[in-house]
């Protein structure tokens, strides 16, 4: 597998950190009384309404801008009547678009993702808000407990996705340990996880030379994993972060044994590998 090792990113020294510098603050207070999940007539219309010009617009260029390819949507057909009771998608998070990706290959299922409460208070939180970001509150116990309540509520029948990294680092190759959410989510709905991973190719002429990009993107998917009931919840939960963590290992080319990071994220910090 093409591996980038690009130098450009300033990937900060804890793995779940992020570098993206958010420009606007829009002052929106993620408490109790927010709306993680937004279920009015307004939004479900205007969300609607975009993922139709993504569908007609955004997903031809994430072909020609990304050079995007999709394999193992068999996984996703084969276990339709299952995912349709819900399920957790995850991933490594490699780049601004690629949640955009996820949603092709979910397509014509409506997907919704976790994302970072800075993000929707910023300068893209509507669009955000618009592809389903439903955003992680800080510090505020009784704001998770509403965001946590409102999630499992989707989850009845809804997809999420997790990037279990905890934060985007564009183009990194191997796969950060994972924060134990979406196995958390997993372990208490009852609901399989789908492991997905981004992989890299070597651009051609064109895009390497001309248009200078770094890489181009493969995403595969693999096949669902489910929670071991037979294990107290607090292992059940590691197990299947885990086992998940391997699987995306895997996905992207890598031999879970050699991957350079652990599979469970306690204040795990970069590897400078190259």
């Amino acid at each position: 597998m093409f591996d980038p090792m690009t130098k450009k990113y300033p990937y900060p020294e804890d793995t779940g950190a992020h570098y993206l510098v958010v420009k606007k603050d829009d002052g929106t207070v993620f408490d109790r009384d927010y709306p993680y999940v937004d279920r009015s007539p307004s939004m479900r219309i205007r969300q609607a309404l975009i993922r139709a010009v993504i569908f007609l617009i955004v997903f031809p260029v994430l072909r020609i801008r990304l050079g995007l390819r999709i394999k193992g949507r068999e996984n996703i057909r084969a276990h339709r009547e299952e995912f349709r009771r819900g399920v957790i998608s995850v991933s490594n998070h490699v780049h601004l678009w690629d949640y955009l990706s996820v949603m092709r290959a979910a397509f014509p299922r409506k997907t919704n993702v976790l994302v970072w409460a800075k993000n929707v208070r910023g300068e893209n939180a509507k669009l955000i808000r618009l592809v389903g970001g439903i955003p992680l509150p800080e510090g505020d116990v009784h704001a998770t407990a509403a965001m946590t309540k409102q999630t499992e509520e989707l989850l009845r029948g809804g997809w999420l996705h997790i990037y279990s990294e905890g934060s985007m680092w564009e183009f990194y190759r191997p796969v950060r340990p994972f924060k134990p959410g979406a196995a958390h989510f997993a372990c208490r709905c009852g609901l399989p996880v789908l492991p997905m991973a981004f992989s890299y190719r070597k651009p051609g002429f064109i895009r390497g030379r001309i248009f200078r990009q770094t890489a181009t993107f493969t995403l595969s998917i693999g096949e669902p994993l489910r929670p071991d009931a037979s294990l107290p919840f607090a292992e059940r939960r590691r197990d299947l972060t885990v086992r998940s963590h391997e699987a995306v290992c895997r996905l992207a080319g890598i031999d879970p044994a050699e991957n350079i990071y652990p599979p469970v994220y306690d204040d795990s910090k970069r590897v400078d590998y190259y």
